[in-house]
């Protein structure tokens, strides 16, 4: 499996109050990691993936009960921010597989989950249309720090390690895949998760949508109860 092409130059410039908000943001988390973490580019990606696995969820989560108290359809928004969360969680434990991150950066995961779960769901309250545009800009962060750890692998400054068997389910990756075909594909959901944030924004903000990069494929992950075997009950029935 090829991980499609990343445009890299995607940038939405901020406008008006909201988004510059949003960009500031950004900039200050973007310091905090390159300032904890300089080149650490594994450890990074652990930390920064349980952030990025909680915005998907909080919007899917406000979106189904504000559904339901409109009596209106969602548009597919809360499929798409469920799919959003499922998938940078297995961005998550891959990394984690590779990385092996210490009990200092475990106790880091917890402590900025709870507070970046408890922000972020006050601001999808208040100003959904920022909440986007944060992830948005989050998702742009995202796709420069996978290019430069692909950078520190080809440059030999990083090693490129077997990729983890989970790595390889979820994606269909080939046997001998490595860290790099990992790295592509991860930037290649990030590219997906920035345009698709940035076209909720600008769609709650009532501006033109624009194109959404494609989605590497993926192994859907079904509840157990569909992968279960039938009840003898059933099966003799």
């Amino acid at each position: 499996m090829t991980a499609p092409l990343v445009d890299l130059s995607v940038h939405h410039q901020p406008k008006g109050l909201s988004d510059r908000v949003a960009f500031g943001f950004t900039k200050l988390l973007r310091f905090c990691a390159d300032t904890f973490f300089a080149r650490r580019y594994g450890h990074r990606a652990v930390v920064l993936e349980t952030v990025a696995a909680v915005p998907g969820m909080v919007g899917a989560t406000i979106n189904h009960l504000s559904c339901l108290r409109r009596m209106c359809d969602d548009r597919g928004w809360i499929k798409t921010l469920m799919d959003e969360a499922e998938n940078e969680r297995m961005h998550l434990m891959t990394f984690i597989e590779i990385s092996k991150p210490t009990l200092f950066e475990r106790f880091v995961i917890v402590s900025v989950q709870w507070v970046f779960y408890l922000f972020f769901f006050a601001l999808y309250l208040v100003h959904n249309r920022t909440a986007h545009r944060v992830v948005g800009y989050f998702e742009e962060e995202a796709v420069i720090s996978y290019t430069h750890y692909l950078a520190e692998i080809d440059e030999g400054r990083s090693p490129n390690v077997p990729a983890p068997a989970i790595a390889k389910r979820y994606w269909g990756l080939p046997e001998d895949a490595t860290l790099r075909d990992v790295v592509l594909v991860v930037r290649a959901d990030e590219a997906h998760h920035r345009d698709v944030n940035h076209g909720y924004a600008n769609e709650l903000g009532g501006l033109p949508v624009g194109d959404v990069a494609p989605c590497p494929p993926h192994a859907a992950l079904e509840p157990t109860w569909k992968t279960a075997p039938e009840p003898e009950w059933k099966m003799a029935a």
